[in-house]
């Protein structure tokens, strides 16, 4: 008599793949983590490459002003525009700066601020570097006695780590701003007014929340897109891959590490 195949147990090939997928996750978290460690190792060790460090930081942090402001400027405009309606609703319009605030520097600062940097410079990261990795100019640094390491990723990690907090701080300023200009247009209110409503409901750990979360946010993009870019191949299609890889990955993780920092933060407070 002929058996009917057991159809709740899967095939032998999809059990392979399966394993397959779950052994390449496990070993893309151990050369991660193999990453990291390096990292903190040539971090402190000398020498130090404080001129490419500073390079970097150029890199990063001033030639990103421009969409931070702009984008800065909007959030502080728009969510005040949007807000209003639901507070004049219940006769609270007067807590309006408090609101935009409390919104911009807890949550809306940090947050946009590392989702733009991931946007541009994680992608930039990934793809400089993983071009470097294809046409092999990484590796003409180990022949010439070069830490390519040390020079490359070290201190592209170490320069979005700094210069992410100083770009929150003044997306925080810029979105206050354009906040208070869409308030005073509206209901005439003076600066001195504005600012003393919105800065009476922040504290020193809201302010020190937001930077610790922004170099957080810093060190995951420098990781994610140095990881993806020194580790890219397969020619001109993996630097595609790695600057994509970089920006996903670290949007990803961006909103893991929100959402756990807040529950802490909150528990805190």
């Amino acid at each position: 008599m002929k058996t009917e195949p057991d159809q709740s147990t899967p095939p032998p090939r999809i059990k392979y793949l399966i394993s397959e997928k779950i052994d390449g996750l496990f070993l893309s978290l151990y050369d991660v983590h193999k990453f990291i460690i390096r990292f903190f190792k040539e971090a402190f060790a000398p020498p130090y490459e404080f001129k490419e460090i500073i390079n970097q930081c150029y890199q990063v942090g001033y030639r990103s002003l421009p969409l931070v402001s702009l984008t800065g400027f909007i959030v502080g405009i728009v969510f005040t525009k949007q807000s209003r309606p639901s507070l004049s609703t219940f006769g609270a319009a007067s807590w309006l700066p408090s609101l935009i605030s409390i919104a911009i520097i807890r949550a809306l600062a940090p947050l946009v601020t590392a989702l733009i940097a991931a946007g541009k410079v994680g992608s930039n990261m990934g793809a400089e570097l993983g071009s470097m990795k294809v046409t092999e100019q990484i590796d003409a640094m180990e022949v010439s006695a070069t830490n390519p390491f040390k020079f490359l990723v070290t201190t592209r990690i170490l320069a979005i780590t700094f210069m992410l907090p100083i770009l929150v701080l003044y997306m925080g300023f810029v979105g206050m701003m354009g906040s208070y200009l869409n308030v005073h247009l509206t209901e005439q209110t003076s600066y001195t007014a504005f600012f003393k409503s919105a800065f009476s409901t922040i504290s020193f750990l809201d302010i020190f929340s937001s930077v610790f979360k922004s170099a957080v946010y810093g060190f995951t993009i420098g990781v994610a897109g140095c990881y993806q870019g020194y580790h890219a191949e397969n020619g001109t299609q993996g630097v595609g891959k790695s600057a994509n890889s970089a920006v996903v990955v670290s949007m990803f993780l961006i909103f893991i590490e929100e959402m756990l920092i807040v529950q802490v933060i909150n528990a805190i407070r």
